[in-house]
């Protein structure tokens, strides 16, 4: 059980010690609730702090049961979404699409995201349920060329860590709980409030700026 998503990231922190103020290091992390332990990591490692966005595509008949997910780029359905219809899953991908644009350019500004090719790119959540939103991640940071993914996560059940654990794009998994009664990522933290919008702008600029600070 973890007090909130900061010591989350904390306890992460000690095990990803050994990338601590490497300069081809970056966490990549989540938006939402995937911030405040990206940033934790970030700021007890000395590294610059990205964003990934993603989000999950709801069954029909229960929005939190996923189905798949959508990147700005990319789309992943799991054999659930095999009896959902086609005009059903593209409503639901062009409207998260157009949620995720309106979010990158909230988070962004004007500011360009940071490259992640040749980098070593440690990608961040506050934990893994389904694994669906987690792997279109990992799809869409393959395709910028990064030289490593390394995936961090607090909590997560044994099956999905061991299929992130068995993919080919991974180089390596890291989870501090795997446990079987898994029913929820929000049961393995006290403090569990939703990230807002202006807390995810906040800890970017926070990590980032104290970063150039001491370069």
């Amino acid at each position: 059980m973890f007090e909130n998503r900061y010591e989350a990231g904390r306890l992460l922190s000690e095990k990803l010690s050994k990338y601590n103020h490497n300069k081809r290091a970056i966490v990549v992390t989540i938006p939402r609730g995937g911030l405040p332990v990206g940033y934790t990591i970030s700021k007890q490692l000395h590294l610059p702090l990205e964003i990934v966005l993603s989000k999950k595509i709801g069954h029909p008949s229960n929005k939190e049961y996923a189905i798949g997910a959508v990147t700005l780029n990319d789309r992943i359905l799991s054999d659930n979404a095999n009896t959902i219809s086609d005009d059903y899953l593209n409503e639901e991908t062009n409207r998260i699409r157009s949620l995720l644009k309106e979010r990158h350019k909230k988070y962004y500004g004007k500011n360009d995201s940071i490259s992640l090719e040749n980098k070593i790119v440690i990608l961040v959540d506050d934990g893994v349920a389904t694994g669906h939103t987690l792997i279109s991640c990992i799809n869409l940071i393959k395709k910028q060329n990064p030289s490593q993914i390394i995936v961090a996560l607090p909590v997560g059940p044994p099956s999905v860590i061991k299929k992130l654990e068995n993919m080919p794009l991974v180089d390596k998994t890291i989870c501090l709980l795997t446990p079987h009664n898994f029913f929820a990522v929000g049961q393995f933290y006290e403090e569990f409030d939703q990230v807002p919008d202006e807390e995810v702008i906040k800890l970017l600029e926070k990590a980032n700026s104290s970063l150039k600070a001491t370069t």
